[in-house]
């Protein structure tokens, strides 16, 4: 009889000399494609949604330039797609059905477009370039709000000349004022005017909208103390005016802004390391959201709640705050970050089969999902978000691949097209993924330098940090003692400061 791994059985199980073109495994005899399950899988997820933050280089061919030049967006659809980048990933170029999926369209469509008459519709032009992350200075039509990316595109070396070395998607005071100028006609100070006077009108109530939501935008790489000033004092000021005489609209409108800074708030009083205030401010917004009828304001109030349990080590109290946020909010984007939530939970509880299952929630819902105008904003969820959770419950269950992919894709995405980082704490939580599975490979030294640098990284969220971290130090404690000493010592340093 022969043994299980002897040539009867290989016959019977697998192809022969076939063998997958992805990672060379032998394919069953059943499979008649070209790669195994799991990298066919790998790909289709890589192309479920276009890439996004793709650099300049990106768009620097000859067949872009004509493109673009020729104001005509099918013959951009048909550069996108040939792209050589494609041809190096998967072997071939993107076919007409897979962009058609992106864009809505079928392939039919796509053909249409790409070799009829140059589209004319300003909206339907909007939509290919936002859904294909088209960079805007190449474009020969605008956008609302136009001066808003100018802000956030400048160059490295106009930044320098300027004196400005923040990084480039912040936006300062005075880009506030002129944002809200170009899109109100007002500037900070007359909305502070109009605030206290209490002359609210629809150009306050849109005022006060872009305010709050660029303040949810600067979130990802804002200093946290003074975003959470700034916060603080917006949302003493729609508390105020909460007391004055408003209309039935206008006060919900002014609760739900005031809903949303408390979640930003919140948000930032954790991450500093504040728990108590954090709670607190939490549970604000809570009531904020239940009193304006906001289900997302509810659900990430939950979220939130989750994601302290999460920190906390409390995994099974995880569950229900995530269950309770969906059931207040089950069509909102939040609703996908609390599948993504449970699955951090599950996967720390060893629970691998809830995982998948949270995961394919998450992914299910967030399919059906429009993309968001400002996926940059910390309160909305796009497949880029989606990534990094996916992320953190790959690296946990053992699908290093998985996590080391999904960690390479987050930091490609966080870094802006002139490669100023646009999301430090995604970044420093990929590479503390990337650290575990080198630590896990054996390769020591290159775990301790990637935990130091992301020890080192200005913005943090210290529960977060704190808790990955503990996961790196566990994995080097296989090699012993003094194994990754470097990155020990200054583990020990980020915890004492606490």
């Amino acid at each position: 009889m022969s043994s299980p791994g002897g040539p009867q059985h290989r016959a019977a199980g697998t192809s022969g000399g076939r063998r997958c073109q992805g990672c060379g495994s032998a394919l069953a005899a059943d499979n008649t494609a070209r790669l195994c399950s799991k990298c066919h899988r790998e790909q289709r997820d890589q192309l479920r949604t276009p890439p996004a933050q793709l650099r300049n280089e990106f768009f620097e061919t000859d067949e872009f330039r004509a493109a673009f030049e020729s104001q005509h967006i099918g013959k951009v659809f048909k550069a996108y797609r040939n792209h050589p980048r494609h041809l190096q990933l998967f072997g071939k170029a993107l076919n007409q059905e897979l962009l058609g999926r992106w864009l809505g369209l079928t392939q039919a469509q796509v053909s249409k477009l790409e070799n009829g008459k140059p589209e004319q519709n300003l909206e339907t032009l909007r939509n290919y370039a936002k859904i294909l992350h088209l960079p805007q200075h190449l474009l020969w039509f605008d956008f609302p709000g136009q001066s808003r990316l100018r802000f956030q595109h400048l160059s490295v070396g106009q930044r320098l000349n300027s004196g400005d070395s923040r990084p480039s998607g912040l936006v300062t005071p005075e880009a506030r004022d002129e944002l809200l100028v170009v899109n109100t006609g007002m500037d900070t100070l007359e909305l502070l005017r109009r605030v206290r006077a209490s002359a609210i009108d629809s150009s306050t109530i849109d005022a006060l909208d872009i305010t709050v939501e660029q303040l949810c935008c600067d979130y990802p790489h804002a200093d946290a103390r003074q975003l959470m000033t700034t916060g603080k004092e917006w949302l003493g000021k729609m508390t105020e005016l909460l007391e004055n005489r408003l209309s039935l609209g206008q006060h919900r409108e002014v609760l739900t802004k005031a809903g949303m800074l408390a979640l930003l708030v919140g948000c930032l009083e954790y991450d500093v390391g504040d728990a108590r205030a954090a709670e607190a401010t939490r549970r604000m917004a809570l009531e904020l959201g239940k009193e304006a009828g906001d289900p997302g304001i509810v659900g990430w109030a939950h979220e939130m709640l989750a994601w302290f349990h999460l920190t906390a080590g409390n995994y099974r109290a995880v569950i229900p705050a995530a269950e309770s946020g969906a059931l207040a909010a089950p069509s909102h984007s939040v609703a996908v970050q609390l599948y993504g939530q449970q699955a951090k939970a599950y996967a720390r509880m060893g629970m691998v089969e809830e995982v998948h299952k949270a995961l394919d929630a998450g992914s299910e819902l967030l399919g059906r999902l429009p993309f968001p105008d400002r996926p940059d904003n910390h309160f909305v969820v796009d497949p880029d978000k989606w990534d990094f959770y996916a992320m953190d419950t790959y690296r946990l269950v053992g699908e290093d691949q998985l996590a080391q992919r999904n960690a390479e894709e987050v930091m490609r995405r966080s870094v802006n097209p002139e490669g100023v980082p646009m999301a430090p704490m995604r970044i420093a939580e990929a590479q503390l993924t990337l650290a575990v599975i080198a630590a896990r490979r054996g390769d020591v030294d290159e775990a301790a330098a990637l935990g130091i640098e992301a020890l080192q990284n200005g913005r943090q969220s210290r529960p977060t940090l704190l808790m990955v971290s503990s996961e790196l130090e566990h994995e080097l404690d296989t090699y012993g003692a003094n194994a990754g000493a470097d990155f020990r010592e200054m583990f020990a340093d980020v915890k004492r400061a606490q």
